[in-house]
């Protein structure tokens, strides 16, 4: 990270995990005190404590790093996103695909409930994991015996969410690389499936599971497509620490829940059936460097980030000018000693951050076993 990029990144890390930690205290109270008399009044008002944290991420994407979305979206399915109860699916195909969820779900106004199926070490990081424990993500171990359970009694719980959320759902288990890629392919040619050129094979057994349990309550599917223009470099968590600018083209197509199959093993080709169909429409993007003539979607860059952070970062600022009136920290070597500290741990857990959201650090996911049985195909699990 380079010298001019790290005075201001550090000091926005300090407020992010002070602010974050107070957050996470406010979480916790309410967790406690709140939640087992009313659940309804408990995630109203950690909605709002999850988007004041979330926003300070979004402040990085929109305002340091300026990375430009596209969204190609029908018009109508536009106007109801952020309104209705959603399952959304997508490739995996950056490290901060799950920040430009979280920038459309700010655009709709349901950032606070913007919900994920994520691997159960991410409830350890600190702030970010907790805040996710705290809101109701879904922590899964990749063992779908011990996952079926979790995931149920998960999907479950928000049968009766007050407010309009989205559950995002990356079905093919893993963050998308070349070498990934690769072990697909080798996996569908041996199988006798359709090679896929630009994304992986599906992990169904989740995204059945979520169908059955969420088709009486949850209206829609959004089929989520992430492609990255031949022009930008692809974005990552250090880049936008650097505050170096990329553009992420995002395709959103609506389907209705109702219209989906009720039969098990017909949901999950549905679900294959998607996945052709994304690598399709992506071959066309690599071809033509857009999703061709679907509608583009203003969803613009609201200010509501940048007040938030500053806000955050002048209330820090004067407790800790007075806090070092108070105490006169900097007069000690003890005191020096302690605010290095501060700023050292501050930057590991950056570190962690950015390693956490890196491709090739992602744990591979093997596709299920597909095999053929009277004219049925059918997973199992490794």
């Amino acid at each position: 990270m380079g010298i001019a990029a790290a005075i201001v990144i550090v000091p926005m890390g300090v407020v992010f995990f002070i602010s974050g930690l107070f957050i996470n205290l406010i979480q916790a109270v309410c967790f406690v005190l709140i939640r087992p008399f009313s659940k309804n009044i408990y995630r109203r008002i950690n909605r709002i404590l999850a988007e004041l944290l979330w926003l300070e991420l979004v402040w990085l994407v929109d305002w340091w790093a300026g990375v430009k979305i596209k969204l190609y979206m029908d018009p109508e399915a536009f106007r109801l996103m952020g309104k209705e109860h959603a399952l959304l699916i997508a490739n995996h195909r950056s490290d901060i695909d799950w920040l430009v969820g979280w920038i459309l779900a700010q655009r709709s106004g349901c950032l606070g409930s913007a919900l994920a199926v994520m691997k159960k070490s991410s409830k350890l990081l600190p702030v970010l994991g907790w805040s996710m424990w705290f809101s109701e993500y879904l922590f899964l171990e990749r063992n779908w015996a011990k996952d079926e359970n979790t995931l149920k009694s998960g999907l479950q719980r928000l049968r009766n969410y007050p407010q309009p959320f989205w559950l995002a759902l990356f079905v093919e288990g893993t963050r998308f690389t070349q070498a990934k890629l690769l072990a697909a392919q080798e996996y569908a040619a041996s199988a006798g499936l359709p090679v896929p050129k630009n994304v992986l094979i599906p992990r169904t057994k989740g995204f059945v599971s979520a169908v059955n349990h969420m088709r009486s309550f949850v209206p829609a599917i959004y089929d989520v497509t992430f492609a990255i223009p031949k022009s930008s470099p692809a974005p990552t968590m250090l880049r936008i620490f650097k505050g170096q600018s990329s553009v992420v083209h995002v395709h959103i197509k609506r389907h209705e829940m109702k219209d989906l199959p009720e039969n098990d093993d017909a949901i999950a080709q549905w679900c294959r059936d998607i996945f052709l169909a994304k690598d399709k429409l992506l071959d066309g993007h690599i071809a033509e460097d857009t999703f061709g003539e679907q509608t583009l979607q203003n969803v613009g860059r609201p200010v509501k980030s940048f007040v938030v952070v500053t806000s955050w970062a002048c209330v820090l600022t004067i407790g800790a000018i007075k806090f070092l009136q108070s105490t006169a920290l900097f007069s000690s070597w003890k005191g020096l000693a302690i605010s290095a500290g501060l700023l050292a741990v501050v930057t590991v857990l950056m570190q962690i951050l950015i390693r956490f959201s890196q491709s090739e650090r992602s744990t591979p996911a093997k596709p299920n076993r597909v095999n053929q049985h009277s004219g049925n195909r059918q997973e199992k699990q490794h």
